[in-house]
């Protein structure tokens, strides 16, 4: 099937336009061949006639929908420019993907925006992956040239090309940045540093702004940076190629001269700068051209501060910067001095003696004012030998003048180049190979365009044909390697347009030419290139224009150019005359006499000529094209034995607007950089090359025979032929199958075809089925509604029947009831009748009884009236005779009265008393109101006396009574007037005892009221007291739980120090094994295997008092810089450091200036010394400034600690609350003065004394032993160690001991046994021999650590025996004993042990993850994103490949998801069998998946092919194997599970539908551990595998956005995860252990029956 066929109805095709270059169209009818047009529909709808006379003619076939946004141009189908350009404006525009593939270039458009694709952590991403397996970025290619470096040894080169504003400046900066990175740790003057340092340095003084960009490199450069063998940078050098000096004179309008001026005027005003002189930019002619003074968001003050800053990084003394500056300044003044013209006809030139400028200039630069306002005005001849002179015209003059600023910039530049080589330049060892960095100007075409322009595109001309042939190469590599029979591809090679310019009698030996001659012209010239290469050997190349005689047009590889020859011969000449660089020679500046002293013997590009009539005769060596030829061939030399990588930068538009795509601009630069002629190649041999089973997968559906996976390469042999009859439009290769351009979319075409064929198919037989179904659904309805009528009718017949039965019998007992109801009605009239007469009847009788009864009443009533009449006549009698002998018995009473007068009186006493008492009483509950029961009392003891007062008065009246009756007394006569008053005074005293009692009542209620207050306030002060109390208590357990946040934070630097200096120790042994494996070259020399052992460090694992002085016996192997870098790049670390001192000092200087005495029987090197004390010592500084920080801060919480808890005890009223939070204070003050304590004795341990002493103990013994001890207490079950048996006992238990085994022993055994021995010797007294014994465990326990580095078995055994031994000693410590009873205290102190064996355990832990983490980090990402764990899924779909794989990639076993379970299980096992805590498993597992998820999730965000609904369930299946894998060993605890989140929700987020609005908000609400960042990218990489799924759409991408932008507050803001990220680790508190020796199971194997039981 021909290509032709393609264009059918519905083929997408591209027709130029001459506002968008192309537009995508669709054909409305099928073309056949011979019709002359074509009937096309635009995407506006418009319809158009494109016109065809040829098959040649038909328009460029649109690709697949599947291909469009592809990260690869070589993977399209279709291999034109319009699909290029509709490919990178998709990517750019849709997507926001600025970096895109074109086979071995890298296609990068200028976003003109901050992007946050620059971190570290992408920079960690990219690092160890290959280049395939990643979405484009410039750290791809970057990491692609380190990564065939260190595997190929062989030298690299990455071209960084495009025209001024497309952004090969950032590129090359963000290039430099990614190999200082991976090639060295991030430290203060390393030399990644200085190689960074130069890009400031090198922007200010050689770039500018243009009309097309505000930061254009004026300059080519070429950096190399040399790499070591274990690829870390040693060095780097600058080249750099033709510098614009006509920038210094002359800028056009909207444009700036150098930065580095406008950076001098803006900081006028520092002090150290007042002496230039400078003033605004607007002052100075070559300043103020342009127009242009300020450039939008730059601030030149600080880009000053930022270059000189980068000046004393690279070792330019401030003194020698502000010479520079000077010489700058001067520049500046010399542009502003006033050349006057003289003469009749203004012949003559001078300048006024009193010039400002002038003398401004001289000063600056230390020569004569007068002197050189002489030599710019005039100038020096020789004729017949005679010296003459000759003055100038004034434009001569301001010619000269401006020819003598280039020079002493260009002689500027080019000291500062040679400043920052010899910065960057290393003496110490030879670079192994290097890594080339070319950023260059692109091709350049203005309306008018000269000197420069023609040097650049002739240097374009040359890169061209480099890369034309580089890619060449490659595709005959690709079809040599594939073994294919394959014709030679036709390209168009430039070498005839480089020849016109290089050639013999080319352009260039024809400008040197006219150069020599001494009235030679630019007229001349072009002249003679009419003559060479128009008239007698016409060029295809050149041509003259049709209305200028000055100028001629050169047809480049990327378009024609017409150049006007004004200035050529000035430009290459530059020269300046001799007598102006005398004077400069002779200048009191150091500085400016070097510039020119050196400026014979160092010829460059930037330098020009001299003016001489001694080098007269060889001054065309010296032109400006020769040395730019010179140049540019040694470039090219080195480019050719390189291996280049190419970056095409393309500038969108002109207008510098953010992700603004232009299309007429866009399609410009990629003709002129060579990306389009890329494709061109690509597309006139096989473009599209598919592996077998990438191809069967696909195209299964057009396979015939046997549907095996295995034998994919046979049937895509055996049926390809049948698909493609044109065997000229495919090849097989031994791997791939190749495919010319257009096959892809024509089996895309015969694969759509048979699909349908197939959709038809089955479409027919489920409609078939369908129908069936429909039919038997009908027939069964009928059936049913048959017999539901049926029933119906039935059921009607029988209601009818009922309802006449029903009527009858309503009628038979309607006629009963109403027959009924009658007779009814007349029994009740017949009964009524005889009520009523009944009645009657009745009533007749009642009033008789009734008039009977009344007058029987009637006569009771008058009969009752007078017998009660006749008895109140005889009461009356009765009573009158009482009242008579009544009054009789009254009157002798009255007379009785009388007589007992005094009796009342005493009664009245007696009541006048009571008066007295209660009013007592009322005073005193008036006064004491809390005194009332003592009332109640004395009231009560009152009332008792008068009750006993009364009862004897009664008593006595009875007797008096008695006696009367007895013997009456003559009775006494008492008058009427007593008597009443002896009444008044009862009833008296009687209101009084009332008031009294009513007095008493109300006190009553008083105390009552009294109580409850009482209550009520102390129930208000309980509830103060306890919100006060909660109150302090919340603030206490706030402050306890930020002590604690900070105590974890400082735990984890800590930990980071620790893991540094774990990481520097391993650094210097090497170093040492390397100095050994040196020393042992010269000559071989036996040492004893246990020296190694005698100078350990006590404190092995402390950052303050380890020392990498330890000599251990067991060799470390190099691990491979890969390796590492696919661990983390970006850590800092003090290794590389470490590598580039160089310090030899004397041992015994050293040990003198560090007033150490000598040893001799230790032997150590001063190298090593010298080592180890500068490690130290910048271990020691950054350690004490992290604790002097920490104890400030902690300080100051402190105090508003104590502010705030006294503010809350002041507001208390409770006294015995008061005391309480007053101790409460005092107890965290203690416990904060230990913490400062322990700060303290850390901080001390930093000190270099302690490290040496520890190291060469001899030297600093002290007394201590001689001291007097306390005596030791009694303990039994303990193992005695002889001296001498001591080192015996260390080796067999950890030194010497075979891996089998230790790992048959008990958990913990040795740890066991050396506690028993060393509190044995504890107990003994002799605590010098147990602290030595100690000492030496840890050493021996550090020096297995270093042996078994990756053994997981073994760093968990270990970990196990230094987590126990540390436990052991710490229990048993004087400190931890005070509070236990049961265990007896060491009487030793080994507290620095203690804390040695807590940091050697930290650095356990460390070693144990990080073996597992490296071995994990290879297979991360093929486990959980590339295995197909579910094999369905695999065949279910297939993708189109892009096949980038370099020849050098090697294939084997894909890591699964078993690969990590294997050795996460590993891990678990080693640490289940030493019995390790279950919280520190769960920690060290928590780490491990952060690793896992951050490092999955982070590849996933930048790998397109991964973002898929296949793979993303692939991914959710992984995961869900370790998430059980976790659960089923009870890990989940510790926050394994949910640490896998993120990379979950992503898994989640590839498989949900993403269409609607509701689709979006369940994203937005089920993705919250996913930053916005993160969703978007996600969202915009998600592309679909096969033809029934469908892109995401903007729309739904910006619709998450903004759901997202609503609700930003709960999500994170982090791009890619920090997979550096370390969290601290916590050691379980255990109980007390009480440990004898009769519970240690020792076995005879072990051989330490020398111990003993004591």
């Amino acid at each position: 099937m021909a290509t032709l066929e393609l264009y059918r109805k519905g083929a997408s095709v591209w027709v130029p336009d001459p506002d968008e270059v192309w537009v995508s169209a669709q054909l409305l009818q099928d073309y056949k061949p011979g019709e002359k047009q074509l009937l096309l529909q635009l995407s506006n709808g418009n319809e158009v006639h494109y016109p065809v006379g040829s098959p040649s003619d038909l328009p460029p076939l649109g690709n697949p929908d599947i291909l469009e946004g592809e990260n690869d141009l070589t993977a399209l189908s279709f291999l034109h420019e319009p699909a290029v350009l509709h490919n990178l404006q998709v990517r750019f525009l849709d997507y926001n993907n600025i970096y895109t593939y074109c086979g071995i270039v890298l296609v990068a458009i200028n976003p003109y925006d901050q992007l946050p694709i620059y971190g570290e952590e992408v920079i960690d991403a990219y690092s160890g992956q290959d280049m395939t397996d990643m979405e484009p970025h410039i750290f791809s290619v970057a990491e692609e040239a380190y990564r065939t470096m260190t595997r190929e040894e062989k030298n690299q080169s990455i071209i960084i090309s495009g025209e001024s504003g497309s952004g090969k400046t950032v590129s090359a900066k963000f290039t430099m940045r990614y190999f200082a990175v991976v090639g060295g740790a991030a430290q203060q003057t390393s030399v990644e540093e200085r190689v960074l340092a130069s890009n400031p340095i090198m922007e200010s003084i050689g770039n500018a702004k243009t009309t097309r960009n505000d930061n254009s490199s004026r300059f080519g450069k070429y950096i190399e940076i040399g790499f070591g063998r274990k690829g870390d940078i040693i060095g780097a050098n600058m080249r750099t190629y033709l510098l614009e000096k006509s920038r210094v004179v002359f800028q056009a309008s909207a444009e700036r001269n150098y930065h580095i001026f406008y950076q001098l005027c803006a900081s006028r005003e520092l002090p150290e700068m007042r002496s230039l002189r400078l003033d605004a930019p607007e002052c100075f002619r070559y300043t103020n051209q342009g127009g242009e003074m300020q450039i939008p968001g730059t601030d030149d003050v600080s880009d000053l501060e930022r270059t000189r800053n980068a000046f004393t990084i690279l070792g330019v003394q401030p003194d020698q910067q502000m010479e520079l500056f000077r010489i700058l300044s001067a520049v500046l003044h010399l542009g502003n001095v006033d050349i006057q013209a003289s003469g009749r006809s203004s012949d003559r030139s001078f300048i006024d003696a009193d010039d400002r400028s002038l003398a401004v200039f001289s000063k600056l630069l230390g020569v004569e004012g007068s002197q050189m306002a002489h030599w710019i005005c005039h100038r020096r001849l020789t004729v017949g030998g005679e010296m003459l002179v000759k003055p100038m015209t004034g434009q001569q003059a301001v010619e000269a003048r401006d020819a003598l600023a280039k020079h002493i910039y260009g002689q500027l530049f080019t000291w500062t180049v040679q400043r920052l080589n010899s910065a960057l330049s290393t003496q110490r060892r030879r670079a192994k190979s290097f890594i080339g960095v070319l950023d260059i100007y692109g091709f350049e075409t203005f309306e008018r365009n000269s000197f420069e322009q023609f040097c650049i595109n002739y240097a374009n001309e040359k890169l061209q044909q480099q890369f034309n042939r580089h890619v060449f190469h490659l595709e005959q590599e690709e079809y040599v390697r594939e073994e294919l029979a394959w014709n030679r591809i036709e390209f168009s090679d430039n070498q005839q347009c480089i020849s016109l310019i290089e050639g013999q009698l080319g352009m260039f030996d024809l400008l040197d030419e006219e150069c020599r001659m001494p009235k030679g012209s630019d007229e001349n010239w072009v002249r003679k290139l009419y003559d060479q290469h128009l008239t007698s050997k016409p060029h295809p190349h050149f041509r003259k224009p049709r209305l200028s005689n000055i100028a001629f047009i050169v047809l480049h590889f990327a378009d024609t150019v017409q150049y006007e020859c004004e200035g050529f011969l000035d430009k290459n000449r530059d020269t300046v005359f001799e007598e102006l660089i005398n004077i400069l020679k002779a200048s009191q500046s150091e500085l400016v006499a070097e510039l020119f002293q050196q400026q014979g013997n160092v010829p460059s590009a930037a330098n020009g000529s001299v003016r001489s009539e001694k080098r007269a005769t060889r001054e065309h060596k010296l032109t400006v094209g020769f040395q730019f030829r010179q140049s540019l061939q040694m470039l090219m030399d080195t480019l050719n034995s390189t291996t280049p990588h190419y970056v095409r930068c393309i500038k969108p538009n002109d207008l510098k607007e953010p992700f603004m795509f232009d299309p007429k601009r866009t399609v410009q630069q990629l003709r002129a950089c060579g990306v389009l002629e890329t494709i061109r190649i690509s597309a006139a041999g096989y473009p599209t090359r598919w592996t077998y089973e990438e191809f069967f997968s696909r195209y299964r559906v057009l396979l015939r025979g046997a549907q095996n996976q295995d034998q994919a390469q046979a049937s895509c042999r055996q049926n390809l032929p049948q698909l493609i009859p044109d065997p000229d439009q495919y090849c097989f290769g031994k791997t791939k199958v190749f495919f010319r351009a257009g096959q892809v979319a024509l089996l895309e075409r015969l694969r759509a075809e048979r699909l349908r064929i197939a959709a038809v198919i089955i479409q027919s037989q489920v409609r078939g089925w369908l129908a069936r179904i429909r039919y038997t659904k009908i027939f069964w309805a009928t059936v049913t509604i048959q017999r539901y009528t049926r029933g119906t009718l039935a059921r009607r017949l029988a209601l009818a029947l009922r309802y006449t039965k029903a009527a009858l019998v309503i009628q038979k007992t309607y006629r009963m009831v109403v027959v009924r109801q009658l007779f009814l009605m007349i029994r009740q009239a017949t009964i009524t009748i005889q009520a009523f007469t009944r009645g009657t009847l009745a009533r007749r009788r009642y009033r008789v009884l009734v008039a009977e009864r009344a007058a029987v009443l009637l006569q009771a009533r008058v009969r009752g009236w007078l017998v009660r009449k006749a008895y109140r006549q005889i009461r009356a009698a009765v009573v009158f005779m009482q009242c008579c002998i009544r009054r009789r018995a009254a009157k002798r009473e009255l007379q009785k009265l009388k007589t007992e007068a005094r009796s009342v009186e005493r009664f009245r006493e007696l009541n006048k008393g009571m008066e007295v008492k209660l009013m007592q009483l009322q005073l005193k509950a008036d006064q004491e109101a809390r005194e009332s029961a003592a009332l109640r009392e004395t009231l009560n003891t009152e009332r008792e006396a008068t009750s006993t007062e009364l009862e004897a008065l009664r008593a006595t009246i009875q007797k008096l009574e008695s006696q009367k009756l007895e013997k009456p007394p003559p009775a006494p006569v008492i008058s009427e007037k007593e008597v009443e008053d002896r009444r008044k005074a009862e009833e008296k005293a009687a209101q009084k005892i009332l008031q009294l009692k009513q007095e008493l009542q109300e006190l009553q209620k008083e105390k009552d009221n009294f109580h409850k207050e009482k209550e009520e306030l102390s129930a208000r002060l309980l509830e103060q007291v306890k919100a006060q109390e909660e109150h302090v208590h919340q603030a206490v357990s706030q402050a306890n739980a930020a002590l604690r946040a900070e105590l974890d934070e400082e735990r984890r630097k800590y930990q980071g120090l620790l893991r540094e200096f774990t990481r520097l120790e391993q650094r210097y042994d090497n170093l040492r094994d390397m100095s050994l494996l040196t020393e042992r070259n010269k000559g071989h020399r036996r040492t004893d295997s246990t020296q190694s052992l005698s100078l350990e460090p006590l404190s092995p694992s402390s950052p303050q008092s380890l020392t990498p002085l330890s000599l251990s016996p067991f060799p470390s192997a190099f691990p491979s810089p890969e390796e590492v870098r696919r661990f983390s790049v970006t850590s800092p670390s003090l290794e590389k450091r470490l590598s580039v001192w160089n310090l030899d000092p004397p041992m015994d200087q050293l040990m003198e200036k560090l007033d150490v005495a000598k040893d001799p029987a230790v032997k150590m090197k001063g190298e090593d010394l010298a080592y180890a004390y500068d490690a130290v010592r910048v271990a020691n500084k950054f350690l004490e400034s992290q604790l002097r920080n920490q104890r400030s801060q902690w300080e100051e919480e402190l105090e508003s600690l104590r502010r705030q808890l006294n503010q809350n005890i002041s507001g208390s009223s409770s006294a015995a609350h008061r005391q309480d939070l007053q101790e409460l204070l005092e107890a965290r003050e203690h416990e904060c003065m230990r913490l400062r304590r322990e700060l303290k004795e850390l901080r001390n341990t930093v000190s270099l004394r302690r490290l040496l002493t520890q190291v060469l103990p001899s030297a600093f013994t002290t007394d201590a032993s001689s001291l007097s001890q306390p005596k030791p207490a009694a303990v039994t079950g303990l193992l005695e160690c002889r001296k001498r048996d001591e080192s015996k006992l260390i080796k067999i238990l950890i030194t010497d001991i075979r891996v089998d085994t230790a790992l048959s022993l008990p958990p913990g055994l040795s740890a066991s046994v050396i506690f028993l021995c060393v509190r044995q010797a504890d107990c003994s007294g002799d605590q010098t021999r147990a602290r030595s014994l100690c000492g030496a465990a840890v050493t021996a326990m550090k020096a297995a650590l270093k042996k078994h580095i990756s053994d997981v078995d073994m760093t968990a055994l270990w970990l196990k025996n230094i987590c126990l031994l540390h436990d052991l000693l710490n229990q048993h410590s004087p400190k931890q004993t005070l509070d236990s009873d049961d265990l007896v205290p060491l009487t030793a102190d080994l507290s620095d042990l203690i804390r040695s064996l807590s940091d050697l355990s930290i650095q356990a832990y460390q070693q144990l993850l990080s073996v597992t983490e490296t071995r994990l980090q290879n297979i991360i990402v093929a486990a959980l994103l590339e295995s197909e764990t579910i094999s369905s899924l695999s065949g279910s779909v297939g993708k189109l490949p892009v096949s980038r794989k370099r020849a050098g990639s090697v294939g084997g076993d894909a890591p699964t998801m078993a690969s990590v379970l294997r050795e996460l299980g590993g891990l678990h096992t080693a640490m289940t069998h030493q019995t390790l805590a279950r919280t520190l498993m769960e920690q060290a597992f928590h780490q491990l998946t952060y690793l896992i998820c951050a490092s999955a999730l982070n590849s996933l965000l930048l790998r397109k092919d991964m973002c898929s609904w296949s793979r993303g369930m692939q991914i959710r299946y992984n995961v869900s194997l370790l998430e059980e894998w976790l659960r089923s060993r009870g890990l989940q605890a510790g926050g394994a599970v949910a640490t896998l989140e993120p990379l979950i929700q992503a898994a989640q987020l590839l498989q949900v539908g993403k269409k609607t609005e509701a689709d979006a908000r369940s994203i937005v609400e089920t993705c919250t551990a996913l930053s916005s960042q993160q969703i978007v990218k996600i969202l915009g990489l998600y592309t679909p595998y096969s033809d029934l799924d469908e892109r995401v759409t903007l729309n739904f991408i910006r619709m998450v956005q903004g759901l997202l932008k609503d609700s930003s507050g709960s999500q994170p803001s982090h791009f890619l995860l920090d997979v550096r990220k370390v969290f601290p680790v916590t050691f379980p508190n255990l109980p007390p252990l009480v440990l004898s020796a009769e519970q240690l199971v020792i076995p005879d194997s072990l051989k330490i029956s020398f111990l003993r039981k004591a």
